[in-house]
């Protein structure tokens, strides 16, 4: 039997993070992952690139020490700090707060590119390695592991936990294909559901609970959605880089409410048909079974929060920068100026297959002329351009989502510990919690610093 001072379940970012800060710390750490690989969700995540942080975490000084390019179009003075981050995660972003403190955006960055990764800011904000490697993070990673002595167990499934009594010192049993291991501080960084191919399968889910954690319900957020549009499946593969969405509730279309949430019966804050997702505003991409997306993805994750996701809405804004009215008279103008076809008329950055499309569902003959347009058709048309509607029929669930919505639940855990209230000897971090943020690098950030935070007080 090997025994140890903390043993973590779970290389993926937080695990990691936790390991290597532990044992640099002078603890004697063991981590555990069941994969024949580390981090395999930080090789897939950006499209294989891994969006590190997001660029609003940082202050304008920590954007301008970064090594790699800052793309003109980013304004550096978006950053706020770590009120950004939290922001990301809603009202649940408080429970951050101490992680921030202790481990920053601004000390990510540092962090990496002392180990030789050199990041870059993009227009968005996002921040990606100048190689556009994700192997690189990861990598990094790993070297630094290496390097504070921690323990790295691969293809090394936890298949049986049992608490030790406390009366005679606490800690926990772990049952491996290995061997038998003790540790003095269990961290349990197994992550959520999403992406399962990964091997993000909640397997710390069922042992939270053995404990007398509560689960709020997991969900998949940041996930593509379907609608109820034949029309859309014929517009794969198109992109809309600037479009806003929003989801609204099928019986309130027109009045967007407030948000409210009622308590399930496993204790999730699930939000009511009556409530209102964010409206978000990014790239939109059109597919075959729906819609994806940046601006899709931040929606689905207030979608999957409601209690019928189905009887919810998605609304689209093609010109967001145009209100109804200007886009209105910007048309009964260009009308003037000659027969040309309605099409010719919009924004030229829309792409020519989706203004056929849009026309079609307006009702308008792809050549009609832009003098020949009635009032009623004009008023038709900008409706579709500015609030078009779709039925959301569901989303492809945790195998195309990026992260869970849902875990152990935040008010069970000391947020400047990542402590269990309910063991003592226990640490939770990452995905298994119920935090989940907007697309960005966000959840990443709530990674690194809940690793951070939890590897400096075990």
């Amino acid at each position: 039997m090997t025994k140890c001072d903390v043993a973590v379940l779970g290389a993926g970012a937080a695990g990691m993070m936790a390991a290597l800060r532990a044992a640099e710390r002078g603890r004697s750490v063991t981590l555990l992952e069941k994969n024949k690989r580390p981090g395999i969700k930080i090789l897939m995540s950006g499209g294989t690139r891994c969006n590190v942080t997001n660029a609003r975490g940082l202050r304008r000084a920590e954007a301008r020490a970064l090594s790699g390019p800052i793309d003109p179009a980013y304004n550096l003075d978006q950053g706020k700090g770590a009120r950004s981050i939290q922001e990301a995660f809603g009202p649940n972003g408080a429970f951050l707060a101490p992680a921030l403190k202790a481990f920053s955006a601004g000390d990510t960055v540092r962090f990496f590119e002392a180990e030789g990764v050199a990041l870059k800011i993009e227009a968005n904000g996002k921040i990606f390695p100048v190689s556009n490697r994700a192997v690189d993070v990861l990598a990094a990673l790993v070297g630094r592991l290496k390097r504070s002595g921690a323990r790295l167990e691969l293809s090394c499934p936890a298949r049986a936990i049992e608490p030790l009594p406390l009366s005679r010192g606490g800690g926990f049993r772990i049952e491996t294909p290995h061997g038998t291991l003790e540790a003095r501080t269990l961290v349990l960084a197994t992550g959520g559901l999403s992406y399962p191919g990964c091997g993000t399968t909640g397997d710390g889910y069922g042992f939270a609970q053995r404990v007398g954690h509560t689960l709020v319900e997991p969900k998949p957020a940041l996930v593509p959605l379907k609608v109820a549009a034949s029309w859309v499946p014929e517009l794969r593969g198109i992109a809309v880089p600037d479009a806003e969405a929003t989801a609204l509730p099928d019986a309130e279309v027109a009045t967007p409410t407030t948000t409210t949430a009622t308590a399930t019966a496993t204790g999730r804050q699930t939000a009511t048909a009556t409530a209102l997702a964010c409206a978000r505003r990014e790239a939109v991409l059109f597919a075959h079974f729906g819609l994806s997306g940046p601006a899709i993805l931040d929606v689905s994750s207030a979608v999957a929060r409601l209690d019928d996701p189905t009887r919810c809405r998605l609304r689209l804004d093609f010109l967001p920068d145009l209100s109804s009215e200007a886009l209105d008279k910007t048309l009964q103008t260009e009308s003037r100026l000659g027969r040309r076809l309605v099409e010719t008329l919009l924004p030229a950055h829309l792409p020519h297959r989706l203004v056929q499309a849009l026309l079609l569902h307006a009702g308008l003959p792809a050549d009609r002329k832009g003098p020949d347009l009635s009032r009623e058709e004009r008023k038709r048309l900008v409706r579709t351009l500015k609030t078009l509607d779709l039925p959301i029929t569901g989303t492809l669930g945790f195998e195309k989502a990026e992260v869970t919505s849902g875990g152990v639940a935040l008010e069970e855990v000391d947020p400047h510990t990542g402590r269990s209230l309910l063991h003592p000897d226990l640490r939770l971090v990452g995905e298994v919690l119920d935090l989940d943020g907007r697309i960005g690098g966000y959840n990443f950030q709530a990674a690194w610093s809940g690793g951070w935070l939890v590897g400096s007080t075990v």
